[in-house]
């Protein structure tokens, strides 16, 4: 039950958002257990993101939330290194204007019940 929520400053194409969907696909399998087949991907661009109090270069804020009690920090390391690398090549924004969060539950809504 993944989701990578993509906030980005820039505008986005659909072949964009097709080929980041693509690559956080692949980027999913890092975490144990998990496969784009239940992987949610959010798109919101053109958003005003402030880094360091400057709007004027692209900014990406991204949120990862996956079910599961602990995931380890290694699993999550190689997720920031394949979305980062697709932000970048896709989108033109640097890894360094970019922040991931990462979240794990066990608790997690879907198909009228909890999990």
């Amino acid at each position: 039950m993944p989701v990578i929520h993509t906030h980005v400053s820039v505008s986005t194409t659909p072949a964009q958002r097709e080929a980041l969907k693509a690559a956080y696909g692949r980027a999913i399998t890092a975490l144990p257990g998990k496969t784009e087949a239940w992987l949610m991907c959010p798109f919101e661009d053109n958003m005003p993101i402030y880094f360091a109090g400057d709007d004027s270069k692209p900014c990406a804020y991204i949120e990862v939330n996956a079910k599961g009690d602990n995931v380890g920090r290694t699993y999550w390391e190689e997720m920031s290194r394949q979305i980062m690398s697709a932000l970048s090549n896709e989108l033109g924004i640097p890894e360094d204007r970019t922040y991931i969060r990462y979240t794990a539950t066990a608790d997690w809504g879907w198909n009228g019940g909890n999990l």
